[in-house]
């Protein structure tokens, strides 16, 4: 006579293997048989929620909505080295916009993809309605992500993440709270996560301040600093980090942290110097070991981040990006044996139109540093067929139709130099704005 296992030990095996799917069909199963079996109940959710579950901590960036929609007011001149959204109020010494590219808000563009970037962002309407707002988590889970003891805190944890009902889930935290005497820290948590995600930013505060009096957790601190850098206040951020690094020394969030905000207000020295604390303690840090590559690179110095990219390459990260950085490095590092054959990889690893784009931009500007005009041009075209909104590539083609003497190929002139005047007010000193604004005054004189 053959003898089953229990259902319900098969699903949880399936849980821990992170076969969520079949772990929900059978709890499905057990659920029509036995609708009010709790230990069922909170194993779906669990499952059901670990679908879709997302980091709260990490920072997410504001999109144009919310830009556009923001009624908070900043000041109009902001101190330097004060403001996340005003760009170019840092006083470090990292390189000029004209080297390191800038994010829409001015921010310096990462060596690493966060949650809600570019590439993390849902591909449709209805997938931003029905998602949360940031992405996977880059990070291990942690206490605050790993709680799930009662049946309430999984309930709490399935409205919010995986229906993404902020309101109900705000209701049930605040019921919740009241019923632990207002003395559960980890309650008055959740309440802060809903109105972060409300945009009641001051009531967040005040939730995750109540709980760190209670009790210090290393999330807590993170949350609270979450809310002051959108609140546009990330001298206080920082100061709270370091508060936590004083009673969690060592602590590589929270030293992750510190370095994220200085690489936002532009501040390289500083975030290159905490992110090598971040190697100190924690020697396979993925971001921590491509963002000093990244600044490396933009510093002029492509044989040491070299060294950080092959770094990666050992430690098992086997991607598109990777090979693409390592191309252009080995590139600018006059390794022109493995430039190619990188960029050959990385087009045979690429998973989307926007990487393929950007993988033959990268080709042509590599074709346009040797000579090969005829090479680069075709590049660019490619780039534009993969994606069509590249301003990179239509830019690098103007110019290569300005050097064959096609100007009827630019487009509108006068919106050039319209365009060309801004760029000289963000960015006085950038050279090449100067000589295309020679050239079209030259141009307009002739007319």
């Amino acid at each position: 006579m053959e003898v089953s296992m229990d259902p319900l030990f098969v699903a949880w095996s399936y849980f821990r293997r992170r076969k969520l799917q079949q772990c929900s069909d059978i709890c499905s199963k057990i659920l029509q048989d036995s609708p009010y079996d709790q230990a069922a109940w909170s194993l779906k959710t669990r499952a059901l929620t670990e679908m879709v579950y997302i980091d709260e901590i990490e920072m997410d960036q504001e999109g144009i909505a919310e830009m556009m929609l923001d009624e908070s007011a900043i000041a109009q001149v902001a101190r330097p080295g004060t403001s996340l959204r005003l760009p170019g109020t840092s006083q470090g010494a990292g390189p000029s916009p004209a080297v390191r590219p800038m994010t829409q808000s001015g921010r310096p563009i990462t060596g690493f993809v966060r949650p809600s970037t570019q590439s993390g962002r849902p591909g449709t309407m209805e997938q931003a309605i029905k998602t949360p707002r940031t992405a996977s988590t880059a990070r291990p889970i942690t206490s605050a992500s790993g709680r799930f003891v009662r049946l309430g805190t999984t309930l709490f944890e399935y409205i919010f993440h995986h229906e993404n009902d902020v309101r109900n889930a705000l209701q049930l935290a605040a019921q919740a709270t009241e019923h632990a005497q207002f003395k559960d820290w980890w309650w008055k948590v959740q309440l802060g996560k809903c109105y972060y995600r409300l945009g009641l930013y001051r009531e967040a505060e005040k939730q995750f301040r109540s709980a760190l009096n209670q009790l210090e957790v290393v999330d807590t601190y993170c949350y609270l600093a979450k809310v002051y850098q959108r609140l546009d206040q990330p001298i206080i951020a920082l100061n709270l980090f370091k508060q936590g690094l004083d009673h969690f020394p060592g602590e590589v969030i929270l030293l992750t942290g510190i370095a994220r905000i200085h690489e936002e207000m532009n501040n390289m020295v500083s975030a290159t110097e905490y992110y090598k604390e971040v190697l100190k303690q924690d020697n396979t840090h993925v971001e921590a070991i491509a963002c000093i590559g990244s600044n490396h690179f933009y510093t002029d110095q492509p044989e040491i981040a070299l060294r950080f990219y092959r770094r990666l390459l050992q430690m098992g990260v086997y991607n598109c990006q990777l090979y693409n950085n390592l191309g252009l490095c080995c590139f600018y590092a006059q390794q022109y044996d493995m430039t190619l054959s990188s960029f050959e990889r990385a087009l045979a690893l690429v998973s989307s139109d926007d990487e393929q784009a950007d993988v033959w931009y990268n080709i042509g500007h590599v074709a346009v540093g040797i000579g090969e005009v005829t090479l680069a041009y075709q590049c660019f075209k490619l780039a534009l067929a993969f994606n069509n909104d590249h301003a990179e590539a239509y830019n690098n083609l103007a110019v290569l139709e300005l050097r064959k003497g096609r100007v009827e190929q630019m487009g509108d002139l006068q919106s050039s130099y319209i365009a060309a005047l801004k760029s000289e007010d963000a960015f006085p000193e950038h050279a090449n704005t100067q000589q295309l604004l020679k050239q079209l005054r030259e141009h307009f004189a002739m007319l």
